[in-house]
């Protein structure tokens, strides 16, 4: 068996799966991807049905702190949800294909709408430590594309744009559920650097000089696989630290995860407030 075939049968195992999560019930119509230090939202989730992604034929299985590793079915300010707790970023494998299963198997289920969540640094002083940022667009550079090699073109075309890639509609209705919520979100470009490393002062000046507005190592992969499939993607940075030589912050993980938690709070009710508008099947 091909990796491509071995995918294709992962892909429609876990979908399976993940159907059998709902109890018989609809496929929720939004997934949504906690980033590091915002597992907690997986807590908030109703009536879970948890499924570790080890159970999940294909799907990726996430080593760093932070990122639990699992999917769960639930409700979620009343509305159906599918939350996918963790990921496993591309410093941590050369490997596209878990990843291209995750997402896929979730849009092989019936999802419709990926939500994404990241800890990002900031790359402007006004978009503060703590706060959140509506991503608007993004920058791709990580070295690598997971669509690279043979198209799978049971999922998507080879060749696809990526104009609005960060839908403009549902940014616009997360713009509407922050200021009913009178949550502070700030909006700009997402610049996304392979890691483990944080970046150095003269590679945040160049994010700087290329538009970013935040910088982290992790979302746009997501977002390509799920553009490629058809999906909606809408997403948000939590802001953990400002970009090296921008503030006089020591960067590390421990210090990302906890200020990811200070942020935690607005972030769940932003997302709590959102999911049943997101899956809104209109517009």
């Amino acid at each position: 068996m091909t990796d491509q075939e071995s995918h294709l049968e992962n892909v429609s195992k876990s979908a399976a799966a993940i159907r059998a999560a709902c109890g018989g019930g609809p496929v929720p119509r939004v997934a949504i991807v906690l980033g590091s230090g915002l597992g907690g939202l997986a807590d908030k989730v109703e009536a879970a049905t948890v499924v570790p992604y080890r159970d999940l034929p294909g799907f990726p299985v996430p080593t760093v702190a932070g990122h639990a590793g699992t999917l769960l079915v639930g409700r979620l300010g009343g509305s159906p949800v599918l939350v996918l707790n963790g990921r496993k970023h591309f410093y941590e494998t050369n490997d596209p294909y878990p990843l291209r299963t995750m997402i896929r198997g979730v849009r092989a289920a019936g999802v419709e709408v990926l939500f994404l969540s990241n800890a990002a640094g900031s790359l402007r002083p006004h978009i503060g430590v703590s706060e959140l940022m509506l991503i608007t667009d993004h920058v791709n550079f990580l070295g690598l594309n997971p669509l690279t090699g043979p198209n799978d073109d049971a999922f998507g075309p080879r060749f696809f744009s990526m104009t609005g890639a960060w839908d403009p509609a549902l940014s616009e209705r997360l713009r509407a559920v922050a200021r009913a919520e009178a949550i502070t979100l700030h909006e700009g470009v997402y610049v996304a650097f392979r890691g483990p490393s944080f970046e150095t002062p003269a590679e945040i000046r160049m994010a700087q000089g290329w538009g970013g507005d935040a910088v982290g190592m992790s979302s746009v992969p997501e977002c390509l696989i799920a553009r490629h499939c058809g999906m909606r993607v809408v997403g948000v940075s939590c802001i953990t630290n400002m970009g090296a030589g921008l503030s006089d912050e020591n960067l590390t993980h421990a210090h990302t995860i906890e200020n990811a938690s200070r942020g935690a709070a607005a972030f769940e009710r932003l997302v709590t407030a959102a999911v049943p508008v997101l899956a809104d099947g209109s517009g």
